[in-house]
């Protein structure tokens, strides 16, 4: 049997943000928990955003306090918040970081004895109604059953997964995107792509998500350079947010594998933002990957513009895409401004390798990894630092 999880309510275009009032009072709520980024706490969307809600009859009360990606402690903070307000329902509108505190939260606010380590051997999952605004275009957390939440003390992302986190709306409205910087544009959108190959080449894939997945990698592959280039672009903003949410339910459903894998411990040690990571892994796992599921990356070569009569030459198409968008996007440059040196990077290896081999994603490769395979690519990853740092004349 074959299903397909994926949220109940979807409203897409400019200036769909102002329904959020309008679905939670579908969703029978009378005063929300608002946990949000920096973009809604700014002049005019806050003064609007409020006066819809009052206007509505709706009350509401804030939270954003979130410096980067979500940490255990920013999650009792909020939890502590929620408890006082009373909410009745969670309103998350920001990033992947925002969206997945809020799933946490949802939880946890109403079934007490709810942890990250509990949440997926649930059998049903209660939580407060969730609503999803997300203002990048990449982590498709509005539309995945997954939240990544950081232990501050062990430095281990957490990524439990239950069917029941999945959001019951998700509103994708370009406006709230086009203030994003280039480079978060370039990290989002690459970690988006990733999800949607990783979720096509899974051996969990199903011919429901595979239609998600190669759509994502459609549309990713031809709007991400033109919000790369020209963020005021509405149309290249919403075709973003449609190919991330695309590629959201397509890894919900199918699992992501060896890149996020590995690059979960790469960006907690290193303080790495997590699409960077991905994307400085991409080549590498792509390449491992390759033989084995040729059929599987020549689709996804297809999608993105390969002409090729032959499978291997479509397949391999991917990896130059890969690392064409990479080099435009300057990702190794970018990345290696967070790792001290080569010696750091050995230093930590044994621990990366250890964390990426216990996390989600490396039994869904179609080719499963071991610890040698592992090590190699984060090898390949750290040649391709010292070069980086060599051509910019810094010594490391």
């Amino acid at each position: 049997m074959k299903e397909l999880c994926l949220p109940r309510r979807l409203k897409v275009g400019a200036g769909s943000f102002y329904k959020v009032g309008e679905v939670a009072k579908e969703l029978h709520a009378s005063h929300l928990f608002i946990v949000c980024g920096s973009l809604l706490m700014r002049e005019p969307f806050l003064s609007q955003f409020k006066g819809m809600l009052s206007r509505q009859g709706l009350t509401a009360d804030f939270f954003s306090g979130i410096k980067g990606e979500p940490t255990t402690e920013e999650l009792n903070e909020a939890l502590k918040q929620l408890k006082q307000s009373g909410a009745d329902c969670i309103v998350a509108v920001g990033g992947g970081s925002v969206i997945d505190l809020a799933k946490a939260l949802s939880v946890m606010g109403l079934v007490e004895e709810a942890t990250l380590d509990s949440i997926p051997g649930m059998r049903v999952l209660e939580r407060l109604p969730l609503i999803a605004v997300p203002t990048t275009a990449g982590t498709g957390s509005e539309a995945s059953r997954v939240t990544v939440i950081t232990e501050r003390e062990s430095q281990v992302k957490k990524n439990p997964g239950h069917e029941g986190m999945v959001p019951d709306a998700a509103i994708l409205d370009p406006v709230l995107t086009v203030s994003l910087p280039k480079h978060v544009t370039a990290y989002t959108g690459l970690d988006a792509l990733a999800h949607a190959m990783e979720a096509y080449v899974s051996r969990k894939a199903t011919p429901l998500s595979d239609h998600f997945a190669l759509e994502a990698v459609r549309l990713i592959g031809k709007w991400l350079p033109e919000a790369y280039e020209n963020g005021e672009d509405l149309e290249a903003r919403e075709m973003m947010l449609l190919g991330s949410y695309y590629a959201g339910v397509a890894f919900s459903n199918a699992s992501t594998n060896l890149a996020h894998a590995a690059a979960r411990p790469l960006g907690a040690r290193f303080h790495i933002p997590h699409g960077l990571s991905v994307a400085l892994l991409m080549p590498y796992v792509i390449e491992f990957g390759l033989e084995a599921a040729a059929e599987r990356y020549a689709d996804i070569g297809h999608m993105l513009g390969g002409n090729q009569e032959q499978s291997l030459k479509k397949a391999e198409y991917v990896l130059e895409r890969v690392r064409e968008f990479n080099d435009r996007f300057n990702i190794l440059q970018e990345g290696s401004a967070y790792i001290p040196d080569g010696e750091a990077f050995i230093n930590v290896m044994p621990t990366l390798i250890q964390n990426a081999m216990s996390g989600n994603g490396i039994l869904t490769n179609k080719t499963v990894p071991d610890e040698r395979d592992i090590e190699r690519i984060y090898l390949q990853l750290l040649t391709s630092l010292k070069e980086e740092w060599r051509m910019s004349g810094i010594q490391k």
